[in-house]
């Protein structure tokens, strides 16, 4: 299962959100096409600017928690956490302000590095990846919108299929996997950085808090639905000369005025390594 889009597109451009999409790309192709054929090159690569728990507590290597947050281990890698940012990233951006988004940003990539280095302190893999971040942004998003529609793509073998939910039930499942698998895998192993992804989420859901507080806690829920504060758009396929294409149809403000409460109803790719992998935040 997988977002694809949300039904709330933000009203101003998310300049900081192309912003940070645009540099994550330019970094990882500036080193990824040209070391990904040399394994031990881009080992020592990601040794050097990935987050390495043990080198920051024994050596103080405080650079790494922010480089680390625009590395990638793939592919896959960095085009999931660039799909999810674009989703999430522009309604956030659009309350808090560009720059006030962009600290966000940080400091909850900074917080999810944190919350790795304290789940594994001896670990001596390197971390990389831009999800403790993108996880920040979704706890904030979750917090100030939990009934923003978000369509989903569901794949069955050979059934292919798009679905819409509250953003409640995909960020709560998304979470909720990341608890499960951070506490049935080991923290000092390579692979997925299920904790950094947990760490960033509840900072940004704590980071948002006093926003959510000053717009009037639940009565701004109560006031927007649960939702962005702006107009939804509807999706529709189309086909011409045989070829499918997507319109996007602005819905009426206001046109869904069921109450908060009736939420319920609602219809790793990372580089191999000789010893281990490095940990990546992995698609979410």
């Amino acid at each position: 299962m997988f977002p694809i889009r949300d039904h709330n597109p933000s009203e101003r451009a998310p300049i900081v959100t192309y912003g940070l999409i645009a540099i994550n790309i330019v970094i990882f192709l500036s080193y990824y096409p040209e070391l990904a054929g040399n394994p031990r090159h881009l080992a020592r690569f990601y040794d050097e600017w990935g987050l390495i728990p043990i080198d920051l507590l024994y050596r103080g290597d405080v650079l790494p928690l922010l480089t680390s947050m625009f590395l990638h281990g793939g592919w896959m890698h960095i085009i999931g956490n660039m799909l999810f940012l674009w989703i999430f990233g522009d309604n956030l951006e659009d309350l808090l302000g560009h720059f006030g988004f962009l600290l966000f940003y940080l400091a909850s990539g900074l917080a999810a590095g944190l919350g790795q280095v304290i789940a594994a302190p001896q670990s001596s893999i390197p971390m990389v990846g831009a999800s403790g971040a993108i996880a920040g942004v979704m706890g904030g998003y979750l917090l100030m919108f939990p009934r923003a529609r978000i369509d989903v793509l569901v794949i069955l073998v050979v059934i292919i299929r798009i679905f819409t939910i509250p953003a409640w039930l995909m960020l709560g499942m998304w979470f909720g996997l990341q608890l499960v698998n951070g506490l049935a895998t080991d923290a000092t192993g390579g692979g997925v950085a299920y904790w950094a992804h947990a760490g960033g989420f509840i900072a940004g859901v704590l980071f948002m808090l006093p926003v959510w507080s000053r717009c009037g806690a639940t009565a701004y829920w109560r006031e927007f639905h649960g939702k962005p504060p702006h107009a939804e758009v509807e999706y529709r396929v189309t086909r011409r000369s045989g070829i499918p294409r997507v319109q996007r149809l602005q819905a009426p403000r206001g046109q869904d005025t069921r109450p908060l409460g009736d939420l319920g109803r609602v219809p790793r790719s990372g580089v191999r390594r000789y010893s281990s992998s490095p940990w990546s935040g992995g698609r979410k």
